[in-house]
């Protein structure tokens, strides 16, 4: 087990840093949010310019053709920075499955733009009444050569940007994951709001059209597929919770040497810095269960417990490290003036997605118990 990084991961880390920092600031951001737009297009065209957006599309398509633990940290960095790009959605929720499951006709129908222009992938694996997207409400029925899908998904990050999303959805004889685009015939997309103030889509289905081009995979695999790619997408999550609550750790330090009470810096105060000392614990406990997920995964190791330990540790102990930081900053914490605000909101939203604390705890349970995908210790 070698959590050290390569030489390219290093060189993911600085050039993703690099842009990111130049990019990105709390007046910007500020400016993206109260006009409703969010997403900084500025922002992602120097990505997809510094070829970071298509790091885990395959070269044959333009991409760079890396792996999970680049992605991870081009994700970890972009949570530093709460940048408000569709950055996860795209390179995990979208470009993953297709790269690894999709045909060569589709491969070049929708991995191709993202690489040369910026295309925008997502997924849609939430619903209302159903926790498991392995076991999805949505159905899809034969029509013909191709499908029709009927259900509703909620909480689709980016939904009314993409180009394709990947959507699962249940059949007579399985699951099958489909790609389908938002304006075909039968899709109705409504807005929704994040708590961080992403623009999110409610997608409703009415016998939407899919071509026969539009399976990933086959019908056999599909919940193998889900699963393949929610293991990524608790990844792709908790990657960005351990840049965001990192971020927010180090702007309380800062806070903490410069705020002086009684003529004295408050973080020479006790309390203070046990508080502080207890996040900071928190935030290297996620990064060292992260790591291991991570490299679990990249090796081809059965990994399920390790991620779900993964997200768990990006939900609790982000919730308690973003608590830490608007406690430390007192009064002005609260004021979305000041930047310490915004980590609090994605930290919230991050370790919900697919599943906050109880969920993941309650799934780690299980995985414990089971013969087949219980951790190695």
């Amino acid at each position: 087990m070698d959590f050290s990084y390569t030489e390219e991961q290093e060189a993911v880390r600085e050039l993703a840093r690099q842009i990111l920092s130049d990019q990105t600031s709390h007046e910007r951001s500020k400016e993206l949010e109260t006009s409703g737009v969010f997403y900084d297009d500025d922002l992602w065209g120097e990505l997809v310019q510094a070829n970071l957006v298509a790091i885990a599309i395959p070269e044959a398509q333009g991409g760079g053709g890396l792996g999970m633990g680049e992605v991870s940290i081009l994700l970890e960095e972009a949570g530093r920075h709460v940048a408000p790009i569709p950055l996860l959605p795209t390179v995990v929720l979208g470009a993953l499955p297709i790269a690894e499951f999709g045909s060569e006709a589709q491969k070049k129908r929708w991995l191709t733009p993202v690489a040369e222009s910026g295309a925008i992938l997502t997924a849609a694996l939430e619903e209302n009444g159903s926790s498991d997207p392995t076991k999805p409400r949505v159905t899809a029925q034969r029509d013909g050569d191709g499908w029709r899908l009927d259900g509703e998904k909620v909480c689709v990050p980016a939904g009314f940007s993409a180009s394709t999303v990947v959507v699962p959805a249940s059949m007579d004889d399985g699951v099958g994951v489909f790609l389908l685009e938002p304006q075909a015939e039968g899709v109705k997309l409504e807005r929704q709001t994040a708590i961080h103030h992403e623009p999110q889509a409610l997608m409703q289905l009415s016998g939407a059209r899919v071509d026969s081009e539009g399976l990933l995979g086959d019908v056999s695999q599909g919940a193998e597929i889900v699963e393949w790619l929610v293991d990524r997408a608790l990844l792709g999550y908790a990657s960005m919770q351990l840049g965001t609550c990192e971020a927010a750790l180090h702007a309380t330090a800062e806070y903490l040497r410069e705020r002086k009470q009684f003529g004295k810096p408050i973080g020479s105060f006790q309390a203070a810095q046990v508080r502080a000392a207890d996040a900071y614990i928190d935030v290297e406990s996620m990064r060292s269960v992260l790591l291991e997920a991570t490299w679990r995964l990249s090796e081809g190791l059965r990994a399920r417990a390790e991620i779900v330990a993964a997200k768990w540790w990006a939900a609790r102990g982000g919730d308690r490290v973003v608590h830490t930081a608007q406690h430390l900053h007192g009064g002005i914490g609260a004021d979305v003036d000041y930047p310490i605000h915004r980590y609090f909101l994605w930290s919230q939203y991050l370790g919900a997605a697919l599943g906050g604390g109880n969920r993941q705890l309650a799934q780690l349970g299980k995985l414990l118990v089971s013969d087949d995908q219980r951790p190695t210790l």
